[in-house]
């Protein structure tokens, strides 16, 4: 019988850096479902494949390739190292619209399902509450201002040396906000039961003690 932790919530909440961070604590297997959209998105770049071209990408999703490699911190696409090209500015121009693509959503939807077959998992993305694992034992929305999240993905990429502006990365994220709020199919939803928390003026560890704290009174119940 597995557990699962489902966070959602929109770019730049502090979801991925707070689920790696809890999986470690609480002896959890984290499942990062932004990196695998990002993955599909790099592979369409590198293929020339439109969005509207379902054809090409039903072909490109029976042959895909996707690892995430917990134990070393790194994601594969084919069988190489992408962990650093997934997060490039033109993946994330262009991921939001990917993950709208109803083949997509519903090849990984079953992939993330496959990975935590019978594991104590957290797990992270737009839709896990709501889609992925809407019987999750616990569900958390993690928000925090558009400004807030615009300036921690700037710093992220200037540690990760990604050249890009913080206004650019601003608008980017209202757009992703937008677009990730408004699809036909996996849409970032709060869902009614999901415990809501406002990252913006909290710091990671003040974050994921809530998130602890709630995990483990959901344990004792």
């Amino acid at each position: 019988m597995s557990f699962i932790v489902a966070i959602d919530g929109p770019a730049g909440s502090g979801k991925g850096s707070i689920t790696k961070i809890i999986a470690e604590k609480m002896n959890l297997s984290s499942i990062d479902t932004g990196a695998m959209y990002r993955c599909v998105t790099l592979d369409m770049i590198n293929k020339g494949i439109a969005f509207d071209d379902i054809e090409s990408v039903r072909a490109l999703l029976e042959k895909i390739n996707i690892v995430l490699d917990e134990e070393n911190g790194k994601v594969l696409l084919n069988g190489e190292d992408v962990t650093s090209k997934i997060r490039s500015v033109d993946v994330s121009k262009k991921v939001s619209e990917v993950s709208a693509i109803k083949e997509v959503r519903i090849k990984l939807v079953e992939m993330q399902r496959k990975i935590a077959k019978d594991k104590d998992i957290i797990m992270e993305g737009r839709d896990i509450t709501t889609v992925v694992f809407p019987n999750a034992d616990v569900k958390i929305y993690l928000d925090a201002s558009v400004e807030e999240r615009a300036k921690r993905r700037y710093k992220q990429n200037q540690e990760s040396g990604i050249d890009s502006s913080y206004e650019e990365i601003l608008e980017n994220i209202k757009t992703r906000d937008y677009n990730d709020m408004h699809k036909d199919f996996g849409a970032l939803v709060r869902a009614e039961d999901a415990v809501y928390l406002d990252s913006s003026n909290l710091s990671i560890e003040e974050v994921t003690d809530k998130i602890m704290k709630i995990i483990k009174d959901k344990k004792k119940n």
